[in-house]
């Protein structure tokens, strides 16, 4: 809101998190999505980003581990996507790296570590997910201090409740080694790997293989145009309520993140409801 003008344009790398095109509009700009598949592993190219810069174009959104994907982008992809933001000075990156922790192998690099970035990147972060405090609403920022200060007076007119207890909370978590979570990243991973083994035994599924965040995003689309248990299946809509209805299983529709052949599948969960959910899914789609 410190940085956008009504008429000024934001570009989301697609799938991205629901909120960032409410978040754009509600800053009075337009947001442009830059689509992505299964095939690229979820990542936009060097290409694909040049061509949807116009004059318009104010601020992009970076997100690695990526929700809805889990996908991760490498240092040397973000310093090739970099490479051509170096030609459009006007442009400022607001890099999610809420998952930062959450990765399984090459560790999360930051888009601020590039040199010619450093000056115009936000960093916005939070305790959420690596430190599994989701509902103490805590977040934090890093950038250039004009921008910081401007943040902060608007920040200060909205909302002031962070409670001491959960800040106190953060200190300390932020204080700790990182190792003191490897624990649950290493629970998360053995989840993964157990999803991603399910899901080759459900007909018509496709994923990838993530690298971070706790989320499996497979493309189904080769349902569309069927009908299960008498319900037409359109979209990934469609599919993701089919699931909720008939096999009480709760996934999120792809169209809400700008991947409408997907959906989103969260394995945040325990190894029993897991299981229990694909048996769910299996029996569903097999009948």
């Amino acid at each position: 809101m410190v940085l956008l003008n009504p008429g000024d344009e934001v570009l989301l790398p697609a799938p991205y998190w629901v909120s960032y095109s409410a978040i754009s509009i509600l800053a009075e700009a337009t947001y442009k999505e830059i689509p992505s598949s299964i095939d690229t592993d979820f990542k936009i190219t060097p290409t694909q980003l040049e061509a949807a810069i116009t004059p318009k174009t104010k601020m992009i959104f970076f997100n690695s581990p990526n929700n809805p994907s889990g996908t991760v982008y490498t240092e040397s992809e973000y310093r090739a996507l970099a490479k051509v933001l170096e030609k459009h000075p006007n442009i400022y990156i607001l890099s999610d790296e809420i998952y930062e922790h959450i990765n399984y192998g090459e560790p999360t690099f930051s888009f601020a570590a590039i040199e010619s970035m450093y000056d115009r990147t936000i960093t916005v972060n939070g305790v959420a997910k690596a430190f599994a405090m989701t509902g103490w609403r805590i977040g934090y920022m890093g950038g250039p201090e004009w921008i910081a200060k401007a943040c902060t007076k608007m920040q200060g007119q909205i909302t002031s409740g962070a409670n001491c207890i959960a800040q106190r909370a953060t200190i300390t978590a932020l204080g700790a080694p990182v190792s003191k979570i490897q624990f649950m990243v290493d629970e998360f991973y053995k989840r993964r790997d157990l999803v991603l083994d399910m899901i080759k035994n459900i007909e018509g599924f496709k994923a990838n293989v993530p690298k971070g965040a706790f989320y499996v995003f497979p493309d189904v689309s080769y349902y569309f145009g069927k009908t299960i248990q008498g319900t037409p299946i359109n979209n990934a809509s469609d599919f993701s309520m089919l699931l909720l209805e008939k096999a009480n299983v709760a996934t999120v529709t792809g169209d809400a993140f700008g991947a409408p052949d997907c959906i989103r599948i969260s394995y945040a969960a325990s190894v029993e409801n897991l299981n229990e959910a694909f048996k769910r899914i299996r029996d569903l789609l097999n009948s």
